[in-house]
């Protein structure tokens, strides 16, 4: 059906830019704009600008971009009705579903992101096991959080430039505990809730539970394009968004301090609340000042800023918060009731422990991190010259292009040499971004190298029976 949003001219014509190259130009254009659907970047259902519009904005005639968008009516890309103008979708792509994004714990495993865990996590773990008999005489239920570690954390804000205390801050099982309360109480089923696409997929199982109306605004490695940011919550006026400003899953991209602030001012226009995810926010790999959290632009309560130390410090410690104001950690810790009472004790105790030798943690997890992205990067250019991304600056993971939309075959030729990659379709809303897959780099180098060498055969395998393809967009 049709969707609610439109594109302009004027900003089609800008993100189509020098993707449209080679002769004939309708033909170009054809392809760069059935490369921006695949990717995300003009979301499904948005309605395409009239032609005489968009052949304005590209400085061209009417007839070449009436012919563009035939071809991309006859490769599948766009639906029109007499009257209605013309929206996008997506041709059915004939490739097979995306692995699941879980552990696979029979393969070398790129699609979970995450760490062994941080040195010293035994160490605070007996220390914790001794603070027990303070507790034991008490029910042992922290509904909010432990006290400890509710002021640590608030530490950590102040020290990152955003002033905090302790009754903001409402201790979670996990990142997704927590943007799952947040969602349950924002949302109402047919809410607007804004995502980035590429997102993390289990924020959008999020929202899909809240029965939202999921509306999407592309970003790549490079980044967040400004203006179709603000043109999002202008038109669609979301109820929510949910972002992931720091070194964001999948692309790696990190939002600086003018963007942070722009994207604070729109979602105060639109009255939009914004969950911000920043479970990575802590893993900057190369040196420099980091952008403050986007709460500090925050002036009436409308960012909700999401943690986790599971990144950091090991997946098995289920803590992570959530940074907010204190009549909004009442509701959600009784909205929290519903499912759990209290996050487990002794893993408070060794959080609040580890947090505090955070600085030392930081630096070893930043060098472990960039010899794996280091030895990924050199040999996927060495082995993979095909393959193109944007080396991140912090982060896990590693947001390659491919040559062709051959995600899904990839990653299941990829399972036959013992490795499980994660397809660009698991990060989407609705079957994009086939040209895509995530690679954590969180093995050591000499893993990695084999990596490499098995994904190698796994591409050729796939490019020798590639998925099919419509028209020649990819020719």
């Amino acid at each position: 059906m049709a969707g609610d949003r439109r594109i302009n001219g004027r900003l089609l014509a800008r993100l189509v830019g020098d993707g449209a190259q080679g002769r004939p130009y309708y033909l170009a254009v054809g392809r760069a704009i059935g490369g921006l659907i695949l990717d995300g970047r003009v979301p499904t259902h948005t309605r395409l600008p009239a032609e005489r519009d968009l052949a304005t904005a590209l400085g061209v005639s009417r007839n070449t971009v009436t012919a563009a968008y035939a071809w991309l009516r006859e490769n599948g890309y766009l639906d029109s009705r007499q009257g209605a103008g013309s929206w996008t979708v997506l041709p059915d792509s004939g490739t097979a579903a995306a692995s699941p994004f879980v552990p696979q714990a029979e393969h070398i495993d790129l699609g979970v992101a995450a760490s062994p865990a941080v040195e010293g996590l035994q160490e605070a773990a007996r220390r914790a096991v001794e603070q027990l008999p303070a507790h034991l005489g008490k029910l042992g239920y922290t509904p909010r959080g432990l006290p400890e570690l509710r002021h640590a954390v608030a530490r950590r804000y102040v020290e990152r430039g955003l002033p905090t205390t302790p009754d903001q801050i409402f201790v979670t099982n996990g990142a997704q505990h927590g943007v799952s309360l947040l969602m349950d109480l924002l949302l109402e089923p047919g809410d607007t809730v804004l995502v980035e696409s590429p997102t993390y997929p289990h924020a959008l199982e999020c929202a899909r539970r809240a029965e939202a109306r999921i509306r999407t605004l592309g970003v790549t490695s490079d980044g967040w394009d400004m203006e179709s940011a603000a043109d999002a919550f202008r038109q669609w006026r979301p109820k929510a968004a949910y972002l992931i400003p720091d070194f964001q899953n999948p692309t790696g991209a990190l939002m600086d301090d003018d963007e942070r602030a722009a994207v604070v001012r729109e979602a105060k226009r639109a009255g939009t609340s914004v969950i911000v995810d920043e479970t990575v926010a802590e893993l900057a790999i190369d040196s420099g000042d980091q952008p403050a959290p986007m709460a500090a632009y925050d002036t009436d309560g409308r960012v909700f800023s999401v943690g986790s130390v599971s990144k950091l410090l090991w997946g098995g410690l289920r803590v992570g918060w959530v940074r907010t104001t204190p009549p909004m950690v009442e509701r959600l810790m009784a909205a929290r009731q519903r499912v759990d009472i209290s996050s487990p004790l002794l893993d408070q105790l060794i959080v609040t422990r580890l947090l505090a030798d955070v600085t030392r943690i930081r630096a070893e997890r930043s060098t472990g991190l960039r010899r794996g992205r280091d030895a990924l990067v050199g040999l996927l250019r060495e082995r993979l010259p095909g393959w193109r991304f944007t080396t991140p600056s912090g982060g896990l993971v590693l947001w390659v292009a491919l040559p062709q939309p051959i995600a899904g075959a990839l990653c299941e030729a990829a399972l036959r040499h013992g490795v499980h990659p994660a397809a660009g379709p698991v990060f989407g809303t609705e079957g994009t971004l086939e040209r895509y897959v995530r690679l954590a780099y969180t093995q050591p180098p000499e893993v990695l190298e084999e990596v490499v060498d098995r994904l190698s055969e796994a591409y050729g395998e796939a490019m020798a029976r590639p998925a099919p393809m419509h028209g020649e967009l990819y020719l």
